[in-house]
């Protein structure tokens, strides 16, 4: 959650959602896939996948590999 609070994909319109609670269930989201798929995993590939469907954005694998690469070595 806090790395994804701390990226803020949505920027200014994260203020606009009431029930964002900082990324929660956005994160649970990637952490169950990163888990479901294993060590084999792109985790900016998943992040891109979770964040642009929640939210109807539509950011670059290049927008995600950071915080992906960030989730991977927390997880570690």
């Amino acid at each position: 959650m806090d790395l994804l609070t701390t990226w803020n994909p949505l920027g200014d319109r994260a203020m606009t959602i009431g029930d964002l609670d900082n990324y929660r269930t956005e994160a649970i989201d990637i952490l169950f896939h990163l888990r479901l798929v294993g060590s084999s995993a792109n985790a900016a590939r998943i992040v891109q996948n979770v964040v642009n469907q929640a939210f109807g954005l539509s950011l670059s694998l290049g927008e995600c590999a950071v915080v992906g690469r960030e989730i991977q070595a927390f997880i570690r």
